[in-house]
């Protein structure tokens, strides 16, 4: 026995047009739907394809950085967390006491001791502030005048527990991996206002 029910109208899939279906799993309206339809479901499965080999390729570039890749980067994500952190308090050029012009590339993150003298505090946030390039770069960072600014700013105890520390630390690829993490995560946290 059967019963005549009425045909309810579906929806495309692709055109989004109002169509009476022929068989009851059809979901496009018509043959060039159908295509596209088709098209778009195999699309689907290349981009996921294609993601897994990227994602493959990254981690395997990841496993060959060298240890000097990866201080860079911590570097980076550090030099980056301390402009930012500086911008925020509205900190002058830790040197000359001038306005930072936050507007383009025109701040680094200036170390009190260098990285190239005392490479065991490349990651002291009390090492790094705020500087204007031209103290940075080509004052030669201005370390007269930058030690007056960090005393005013840090204390005179703090500044001369930096200039007495001369332990020695050989940074491995793990604890380079694990400061980069943290500096991204503490940047993430200033710029959501954490």
């Amino acid at each position: 026995m059967l019963l005549n029910k009425p045909i309810k109208e579906r929806v495309c899939k692709v055109c989004r047009a109002k169509f009476i279906p022929l068989k009851p799993l059809q979901s496009v309206c018509g043959l060039r739907c159908a295509q596209s339809y088709a098209w778009r479901e195999k699309t689907k499965t290349e981009v996921a394809k294609a993601k897994a080999e990227r994602k493959e390729i990254r981690a395997k570039r990841e496993s060959i950085k060298t240890r000097a890749q990866w201080m860079r980067e911590a570097q980076v994500a550090f030099n980056k967390f301390i402009r930012l952190r500086d911008q925020i308090a509205g900190h002058a050029c830790i040197s000359s006491g001038q306005p930072l012009d936050w507007s383009g590339n025109n701040v680094d993150a200036g170390h009190y001791r260098s990285t190239g003298s005392a490479p065991h505090l490349r990651f002291d946030e009390r090492n790094c502030h705020a500087q204007s390039k031209k103290d940075n770069r080509y004052l030669s960072g201005n370390a007269v005048d930058y030690r007056i600014g960090l005393i005013a700013r840090i204390g005179l105890e703090s500044v001369e527990l930096l200039e007495a520390d001369q332990t020695p630390r050989k940074y491995t690829i793990i604890e380079l991996k694990a400061i980069k993490a943290h500096y991204v995560s503490k940047l993430k946290e200033l710029r959501n206002g954490d």
